[in-house]
């Protein structure tokens, strides 16, 4: 597939089928997320994948938007590392970028996926570190579903060039 079409195809997916992601498919995507530009390349990221249909199922109960997890087989919470960093307040820029090579690299692979939102609301990051045993000095940042989907991939065209300034505003 075309880069632009990986990119312009994208969508949030929020049906999945019940056929398995194999676990060379949950390689890529995180080997590929892991490629992203970071601050100082501190890489402030961990990846947790998350299998378990009973942790699966809780998490609709602390993130209210993340009801479709209970449709897919696996999802990836992306975490924030500042510990320790030399730049430890650009790790939700570095995650982002993480988070979107993911996205891009499941859609290459013809997997569904949806961002949902994790940091910075206390709640969600509180439920993921209960659920998950993730330390306090760990910022759970966005749940990342990934599925088969349960329809097809469109193209859309967003560009808008009201948006886009030459030299001054």
């Amino acid at each position: 597939m075309e880069f632009s079409e990986v990119v312009s195809s994208r969508r949030s997916i929020r049906s999945y089928t019940d056929r398995a992601v194999s676990e060379e498919m949950i390689d890529v995507v995180i080997r590929v997320a892991m490629t992203a530009p970071s601050a100082g390349n501190q890489q402030p990221w961990h990846f947790i994948v998350i299998r378990e249909r009973e942790n699966l199922d809780r998490i609709p109960l602390f993130h209210p938007y993340a009801k479709m997890v209970r449709k897919c087989l696996v999802a990836v919470l992306i975490c924030g590392d500042p510990d320790g960093k030399k730049w430890p307040a650009f790790w939700p820029q570095d995650c982002s970028a993480a988070a979107q090579n993911l996205l891009l690299a499941a859609r290459n692979l013809g997997l569904g996926t949806v961002w949902a939102g994790v940091y910075p609301d206390e709640g969600r990051m509180a439920g993921f570190r209960q659920l998950l045993k993730i330390p306090e000095a760990i910022y759970p940042f966005a749940l990342i579903p990934l599925g088969w989907p349960d329809g097809e991939f469109q193209q859309m065209d967003r560009y808008n060039p009201a948006l886009v300034h030459l030299d001054t505003w």
